[in-house]
């Protein structure tokens, strides 16, 4: 449940070291927290690879995702965001909560220039990667290119998007398949796995 607390609004961690921590995070048109029953189904259909996994947070927001993601075992989180304000507002959070410092990256940046530059060698690949860009921009295509031929996603990572249910899929690069679905009022949202090549 997401409630107003003055000028910053509020959600809980569901499960994991972190059940029931407070989550706040600052209003703002393009914060747009995944809703707790979504995050709640997503996670459990994750449950089988979470621990241990290198998770990519793309357009954070209240990196609600990625810190669920942690608080369920992932290894690692790179959050990506373009407001500053959410970006301290995670940073405030980790450190509250006493993460280890070496299990996240947070960066204030574009997520399209981000993914634009070359991967750094010394950067393994991603597990998991949540798409949830602002819906009025049209970036899930763009993205998902992206994330495909710039060599970001391990051989079976997930995907996890969210768009307006009126909203096609097609299009996905080719290795990308449906694996899980649902909808939440006018927000669909999707869990693909990416598929070896074929021989």
């Amino acid at each position: 449940m997401v409630r107003s607390v003055g000028k910053s609004r509020e959600l809980r961690i569901i499960a994991g070291s972190w059940r029931g921590r407070r989550l706040r995070f600052p209003e703002g048109p393009d914060i747009r927290p995944t809703p707790d029953r979504v995050r709640e189904t997503l996670f459990n259909w994750l449950a089988p690879v979470i621990r241990g996994s290198r998770v990519l947070d793309l357009f954070a927001g209240s990196g609600a995702l990625g810190l669920e993601a942690l608080s369920r075992g992932a290894a690692f989180a790179e959050f990506i965001d373009s407001d500053a304000r959410a970006i301290d507002g995670l940073r405030e959070r980790l450190i509250e909560w006493k993460a280890d410092p070496d299990s996240y990256v947070l960066r204030r940046t574009d997520a399209l220039q981000y993914l634009s530059a070359a991967k750094p060698s010394s950067q393994s690949a991603f597990d998991i990667v949540f798409i949830d860009p602002p819906f009025a921009a049209g970036l899930w295509q763009t993205v998902a290119d992206r994330l495909e031929s710039g060599g970001w996603l391990s051989p079976q990572a997930f995907l996890y998007l969210e768009a307006p249910v009126r909203n096609s899929l097609d299009g996905m690069p080719k290795r990308w398949i449906a694996w899980r679905d649902g909808t939440a009022g006018e927000v669909g949202y999707h869990l693909l796995r990416r598929a070896e090549p074929a021989d």
